[in-house]
């Protein structure tokens, strides 16, 4: 009996290298992470060569005249509202989604559309079709966004706070208000004269002509902070995803988190929608690409591919719409399209995501 309690324990045998399962960090093994490379990479190539073709391509100018280059700037211009506008709503998108626990939810459920509409309505409905001209401008941007952040933060400060705070509470009234508001756009804009409605429409779709070049100054460092500080939070967004106990024993006050990813992404939705108008899918279909691509649920690798998604889906409508069907018209329509299909399809499907 000693003698088989002293004898020397064999060790195991080594696992085979060529078999064994191998961890590089979020992923399952360095066959995924090298896939995550060769994704991100292929989804920055695509990108890049849509944005050439954008500018290039079906220019009227002479190649190095100066209506070339006038031409040119305006399709750069172009370029950059939809990174941003594919910056902000892919980041929020995820991070709205993490906080919510669930994955067929967007930032619009909140009412920032609906506000949106009602305030350019509003213009239209008192001022006529001068309301659009004074709805326009830097002091009106900063208005309209920082009406859509205020009566998210006081949503959020109204129903998070306390002892029984509720997120899905707060998901509900976000709808409700958004109801309310739409109601009563639809009341104003039944009062409206046919030349009237008209322009509103126009305005009511988002549209990469809604914005102007003067808005770029204020909205890059805006979105450019929030989703700075949205991608620094990454690990954390990570510890929300696990539920309000699991970050509670991990350290992290999930009721204060929730509020400040709440915060950023209303910052977010706001600029996107303040500069171009509704994109009410984008967002969402980026996201769900992002998660199926990616091959993890690491945030900090997740995000990225959401952004890049977005541009990619939002410059792609442009060149196909622009290039291949030779239209002009309300690329967010085709996109809204598409998203929604995604979206009924995910709702269906969400037994087996």
């Amino acid at each position: 009996m000693a003698d088989t309690l002293l004898a020397p324990v064999e060790a195991p045998p080594a696992p085979d290298r060529a078999t064994a399962p191998r961890r590089s960090g979020p992923f399952t093994s360095r066959r995924a992470a090298r896939r995550y490379v060769l994704l991100v990479a292929g989804l920055v190539v695509v990108a890049l060569g849509l944005t050439a073709v954008y500018l290039l391509v079906g220019n009227p100018g002479r190649p190095g005249s100066a209506g070339y280059w006038l031409v040119a700037q305006r399709r750069a211009t172009s370029i950059v509202v939809i990174a941003v506008v594919a910056f902000c709503q892919g980041l929020a998108t995820v991070a709205f989604q993490t906080v919510t626990g669930n994955r067929i939810v967007t930032p619009a459920i909140l009412g920032f559309e609906a506000l949106y509409v009602t305030v350019q309505t509003a213009g239209v409905y008192l001022l006529g079709v001068a309301g659009i001209t004074a709805l326009s401008g830097v002091p009106q941007l900063l208005l309209q966004i920082g009406l859509m952040v205020t009566l998210a933060v006081a949503l959020f400060g109204w129903l998070l706070s306390g002892r029984f705070g509720n997120l899905h509470v707060m998901l509900l009234v976000g709808v409700v208000l958004g109801t309310g508001l739409r109601s009563v756009s639809s009341f104003m804009q039944r009062l409206l004269t046919p030349s009237e409605f008209d322009v509103l429409t126009a305005r009511m779709f988002g549209s990469v002509s809604n914005a102007d070049p003067s808005y770029l100054p204020v909205v890059v460092p805006l979105a450019a902070l929030a989703g700075g500080a949205l991608l620094w939070r990454s690990r954390r967004l990570d510890v929300l995803a696990l539920g309000a106990p699991v970050a509670a024993g991990l350290g992290v006050d999930h009721k204060r988190e929730t509020r400040v990813v709440l915060t950023l992404v209303a910052v977010l939705v706001a600029v996107s929608t303040a500069l171009v108008g509704p994109m009410t899918f984008l967002g969402f279909l980026a996201a769900t690409i992002a998660y199926q691509v990616a091959g993890t649920f690491s945030h900090r690798h997740v995000l990225p591919v959401a952004v890049l998604t977005a541009f990619v889906c939002l410059a792609g409508a442009y060149v196909t719409l622009k290039h291949v069907f030779y239209a002009q018209g309300m690329v967010s329509i085709v996109v809204e399209l598409v998203g929604g299909t995604v979206f009924l399809v995910v709702l269906l499907r969400k037994g087996r995501l």
